[in-house]
């Protein structure tokens, strides 16, 4: 480096500042004093959005890059393309449209990699939940900053979202400005934005600070006289901006929140305790803070006086044999901290449930640093590695304690260590089971049958994870490992194993972040082979050969700790508020586990799934597996004129941009609130309440609403001005319509169910403005319901005109008499007896219901059969995982011939049904409903009878398990062979179509 780049560079730039603040501290202590009180010359910070607030779209474009094997830089070198006059600028201007520049973004893409480059998906990712979330600690500065009476701002270079709306993904209320670049028609460096948003915020540019991660926008606002400060971590920028300011931006204590309500102590024993304990008469009230971390022991932070503690105690209600001991906690700490291993320091161990509700101990509160994302965010490669080997260091240190010299002789049993824990987990996992997972049942006959032989035995801390280390804030030093309620004497490498989850968990794991979707190489982070050679080479032992079972036993064992977990959430008694969504985690670990008991040392590391998301996962209903996408696609071309309303679009890829997007948020809501909620919803169903609507149903469709996943079924055709739905085509529908099947719960939470959806159709095509304001909106809203009354107990209803319901008029109403049942939404036995409805609720005109009900039936039919194939796609892959772990007659089902013929068949006849289906709403697009006659009837008679066999064969092969309400496999067959009636029967779908293929050759 040369002396210009090093005077340049960033580090060297605040290492001079802090030097310099340090020297006008020493002169000038009153300057000093008066800028820290929070009272200087500073009256406004401004924020940019990308690299600030939110991740840069450069560093969003570098890990795109590698799961998509794209060449590094193209995506930022298309950027920077053709400087203030290129696709991006002008995009962020609002000078061309989304479809504008995707195209011409993709030809910059394209010539620069010469490769074909998807910019669909970059934008898309760019734009999504997971990666536009606002970084924490911004968040918390600017709640101080507001505290203090500072003004904030947000300096945005953004761009036209294709609903018409910004991209600004922040909560507007933190700001007393917003500048954005497309509204504004500049965009930084262009000195405007800055002196547009000092203009707004009424302030000087002296009295100002802005912060950005870009050099060009700094100099252009440090040219008006702005104070700038350059972002290249924001951990970092934060500090330093708490330098200029004068008053602390983060929390005094991190990682804490207000006690939960379902965890309250109570306040005044414990002071009380706290009084005798410590010799303290304190003047100030006792400040309780819980935890945020941890799902077992609730935590929390406590300070009386001048004293900081931490408390641990057990949960309340009964537990599982064994678990939670508290008392074995604070013994290993106090025996380890003797030793030299870095502990917290225990104050004392309180074992009389009358002052806090349960066993408690106390330790001094160490402050320092938790990284709870494995991938270390915002540290260079180097911080990362230096991390990851202080870590290691620190679990050998562990290890190596004189048990003898320490008293802990007798802290476990020594021998048949592995032999003890897979049994031990096996029982509690048994004590909190509340349904079959197939997985769960082969690890517990194959786990036993693979035990190695124990080498050594030392402490074993039961939970060593990265995230419950506490660093020092500035360097790789372990301050202290917490959390030892799993510790006992053990075999070492079943730590060094549970030590390496993170390592094939995803980064969007629900409970922890993982890594098997990041590139460690580039990160500095080493490979979970590597860090195992590292443990090896500083405890001076040879790598072992049987890993694989350590790595099985440590998934294993985690899926009946979560399984734990999810059953104290039913009763209320779990610590953490996300406990409840741990009921599909279990099945996924397990899976993890047997993935490895199925396979063979290290090599598991090479097969695992690579960065590049797989090209077909069919497990759309699966909580936790990475989103991937049906490989039926004939053509990968995503671009604007691919979607066009004449191209038949065969998968998710193929959508456009904006439904693409929406077909992904509809994905991860599924994830994250539809699957986590069925149990719940089943239980509600067969309750005492189930005739009143389920208060978490109703939760949900507010947070569909909230998410813009509401009203999506109305077709393009009916709602062209986008007044009522999202303005989907029948085909773009038709594929979201299917990921809502895979629940019998999730169309009604997006407001898309049968029958609303056919009535309020029917109300959009021919209501009148006022039945529209009556009826439609209500509807529209969900605050309505409404019904379907057909079918009739006496005569064969697939016959319109055999009907015996009567209808007449007098005296301004239509008088109905007639005898339904199975209406459809309620699904009751009625009696209409003299009924008045008033001549204008008449929807079009007498003598045209027929004309109506075929006009509302074709789109219908579409949502019924996509809904269908979903519900098939979970039957098989609840069946594939099945005959993987059940064994019969000596080995598993999934090695039986006739099993793997019906998984075949079943995918065969699922693709035969969904392109047929797709092929008929894209006929419907094309063509209108009338002329899709043949294709709708094609559909109505193969879809449910598709769906019927497809499950029965699941069935079969879950044997009694299958009729059992632990597997939705009972309720969708019955909801498939319902829709053979309630979509008319199939003998008169045969025969339509017969008609009108003999009328077509004829």
């Amino acid at each position: 480096m040369c002396l210009r780049q090093l005077l340049q560079s960033s580090q060297l730039q605040r290492a001079w500042r802090a030097a310099f603040l340090k020297h006008v501290q020493g002169r000038h202590p009153g300057a000093w004093r008066w800028t820290h009180s929070g009272g200087g010359p500073y009256r406004a910070v401004i924020f940019d959005m990308g690299g600030v607030l939110l991740p840069s779209p450069g560093r969003v474009a570098a890990e795109w890059e590698v799961q998509n094997h794209i060449p590094s830089g193209t995506i930022v070198k298309a950027l920077i393309s053709g400087g203030e006059n290129g696709p991006w600028m002008k995009f962020m201007r609002a000078e061309i449209t989304t479809e504008d520049f995707l195209q011409e973004f993709g030809r910059l893409c394209s010539e620069i990699s010469k490769t074909s480059v998807p910019v669909d998906s970059f934008f898309s990712l760019l734009t999504s939940e997971r990666v536009a979330k606002q970084f924490p600690v911004m968040t918390e500065a600017i709640t101080q900053i507001r505290a203090k009476g500072l003004q904030t701002a947000v300096l945005s270079n953004n761009f036209y979202l294709p609903n018409g709306k910004s991209f600004l993904p922040l909560d507007r209320k933190q700001f007393d400005v917003v500048v954005e670049s497309c509204l504004e028609g500049v965009c930084k460096p262009d000195p405007r934005m800055y002196k547009l948003c000092l203009e707004r915020l009424g302030r000087q540019p002296s009295e100002s600070i802005f912060l950005d991660d870009l050099g060009p926008n700094l100099k252009a606002a440090a040219g008006l006289g702005i104070h700038t400060i350059k972002v290249d971590d924001p951990e970092t920028a934060v500090k330093e901006l708490e330098t200029l300011l004068g008053f602390p931006l983060r929390m005094a204590v991190p990682n804490t929140r207000p006690v939960r309500k379902t965890m309250e102590i109570p306040k005044d024993a414990l002071e009380k305790y706290l009084k005798d304990l410590l010799g303290i008469q304190p003047t100030g009230p006792l400040e309780l803070l819980q935890f945020d971390h941890g799902q077992s022991n609730p935590t929390y932070y406590v300070k009386l006086a001048n004293h900081q503690l931490v408390l641990r105690k057990k949960p309340p209600g009964t537990l599982l044999p064994s678990a939670h001991a508290v008392e074995r906690e604070f013994r290993i700490m106090k025996a380890l901290g003797n030793a030299g291993v870095p502990v917290p320091k225990v104050l004392d161990l309180c074992e009389d449930s009358s002052v806090v509700g349960t066993p408690f101990y106390l330790m001094e509160y160490c402050p320092g640093r938790i990284y709870k994302d494995p991938s270390l965010p915002g540290l260079e490669p180097s911080q990362r590695r230096a991390i990851y080997t202080a870590m290691n260091r620190v679990l050998c240190k562990i290890h190596s304690v004189d048990l003898k010299a320490a008293g802990l002789e007798d802290y476990g049993k020594h021998g048949d260590y592995l032999a003890r824990q897979v049994q031990t987990w096996i029982k509690q996992y048994r004590a909190s089971e509340t349904s079959t997972i197939p997985a769960m049942e082969r690890l517990i006959e194959w786990l036993p049958l693979h035990l190695p032989r124990q080498q050594r035995t030392t402490v074993v801390h039961g939970d060593f994870r990265l995230d419950n280390l506490l660093f020092h804030p500035e360097t790789a030093e372990v301050l202290a490992v917490l959390d030892w309620e799993l510790s006992t004497l053990g075999d070492p490498l079943a730590d060094v194993a549970y030590n390496c989850l993170a390592h094939y968990l995803p980064s969007g794991f629900p409970i922890q972040p993982g890594l098997s979707d990041c590139d460690l190489t580039e990160l500095g982070i080493p490979t979970a082979e590597d860090y195992f050679r590292m443990y090896c080479l500083h405890m001076g032992i040879p790598p072992i050969e049987n890993w694989n079972f350590y790595m099985a036993f440590s998934f294993f064992r985690i899926a009946a700790i979560l399984q734990g977990v999810y059953k104290r959430s039913l009763t209320g008694q779990a610590s953490s508020a996300t406990a409840k969504q741990t009921g599909k985690l279990t099945e996924f670990m397990s899976n993890l586990a047997w993935d490895f008991a199925i396979k063979e040392g290290f090599q598991i590391f090479k097969e695992m799934p690579a960065t590049k998301p797989l090209m077909r996962s069919h497990h759309t209903w699966s909580l936790l597996r990475t989103p991937g996408t049906r490989s039926y696609v004939t053509s990968t071309d995503s671009s604007p004129a691919h979607a066009s309303k004449g191209a038949l679009i065969f998968s998710p890829e193929g959508l456009p941009h904006r439904v693409r997007e929406l077909y992904q948020k509809l994905k991860e809501f599924m994830e994250r609130h539809v699957y986590p909620a069925e149990p719940e919803l089943q239980r509600h169903q067969v309750s005492a309440e189930r005739w009143t609507p389920s208060p978490l149903v109703e939760d949900l469709k507010e947070k569909a609403k909230a998410e813009g996943l509401w009203n999506l079924f109305l077709p393009l055709e009916t709602d062209p001005e986008k007044k009522y739905g999202a303005g989907l085509t029948n085909m773009e529908y038709a594929h979201l319509c299917e990921v809502m099947g895979t629940s019998l719960y999730a169309p009604e939470i997006f407001n898309c169910s049968a029958p609303d959806t056919g009535n309020m159709e029917l109300l959009v095509r021919y209501g009148t403005e006022e039945q529209k304001a009556r009826w439609l909106i209500p509807l529209l809203e969900g605050k309505a319901r409404s019904c379907f009354a057909m079918t009739e107990p006496q005569v064969a209803s697939s016959d319109a005109t055999n009907i015996e319901s009567s209808i007449r008029e007098e005296d301004g109403f239509y008088v109905i008499n007639g005898h339904k049942w199975w209406i459809t939404g309620g699904h009751g036995e009625v009696l209409f007896e003299q009924v008045c409805v008033p001549k204008e609720n008449i929807i079009l005109g007498p003598g045209r219901g027929f004309e109506i009900a075929q006009g509302r039936l074709g789109p219908g039919r579409i949502h019924h059969c996509m809904r269908l194939i979903g519900c098939s796609e979970r039957a098989l892959a609840l069946m594939k995982a099945r005959v993987k772990s059940r064994v019969a007659f000596g080995k598993p089902l999934v090695e039986q011939g006739t099993v793997l013929a019906d998984i075949a068949l079943s995918r065969v006849e699922i693709e035969q049904a969904r392109l047929l289906v797709l092929k008929a709403a894209h006929v419907m697009d094309v063509v209108g409903n009338k002329a899709a006659a043949l294709d709708i009837a094609m559909i109505k008679m193969v879809a449910p009878s598709m769906a019927s066999r497809v499950i029965d064969r699941a069935i079969q092969a879950f044997g009694a398990a299958g009729l059992s309400s632990n597997y939705p496999l009972a309720q969708f067959f019955a909801g498939a062979r319902a829709l053979r009636f309630a979509d008319g029967p199939d003998e008169v779908h045969r025969a339509a179509v017969a008609k009108m293929e003999l009328k077509h050759h004829s």
